[in-house]
């Protein structure tokens, strides 16, 4: 399993950043490598996903939501991958957005893109398109505020 961690800092608020990261189905407009998402319920979220030149679909469990604070998911079919993203209030206007993700490397080509630090950039280069997407709009596109508290048996 890989481990990645990355943040970013963005000029909105805390709560702005938090809004637009529940829009899923916004993520191919930032996210390289992202073809779809489609929100399935609350909870439930539905990829199709490029990896080193490959196509996959899985879905995706919310496994915790704290609305202005934390979203955490795993991955419930498909490679093993499973992560959260924290928002941290910097200032009047000013969040940190950080993300720790784990994944599973599928085959010889992935594998050697994760040692060389490829998957690494993709994270950061989209929590960079995040910060010029969310920044730009000055506003979120949607929000979805509802709770999804940890099961304290997983």
């Amino acid at each position: 399993m890989s481990t990645i961690e990355e943040s970013i800092d963005v000029e909105v608020p805390v709560r702005t950043a938090y809004n637009q990261w529940t829009q899923f189905e916004d993520f191919p407009r930032f996210m390289e490598g992202v073809k779809d998402v489609r929100q399935l319920d609350d909870t439930t979220t539905r990829w199709i996903v490029e990896v080193g030149g490959r196509r996959r679909e899985f879905e995706a469990k919310i496994t915790e939501q704290d609305p202005d604070q934390r979203v955490s998911w795993a991955s419930v079919e498909g490679r093993p991958n499973a992560g959260v993203v924290t928002f941290h209030r910097l200032g009047e206007g000013r969040t940190r957005v950080m993300l720790q993700m784990e994944f599973e490397p599928d085959n010889p080509v992935e594998k050697a893109g994760d040692l060389l630090g490829m998957v690494k950039r993709r994270a950061k280069g989209d929590l960079g398109r995040f910060k010029e997407f969310i920044e730009g709009r000055g506003e979120a596109t949607g929000a979805w505020r509802g709770e999804v508290e940890q099961d304290p048996t997983s």
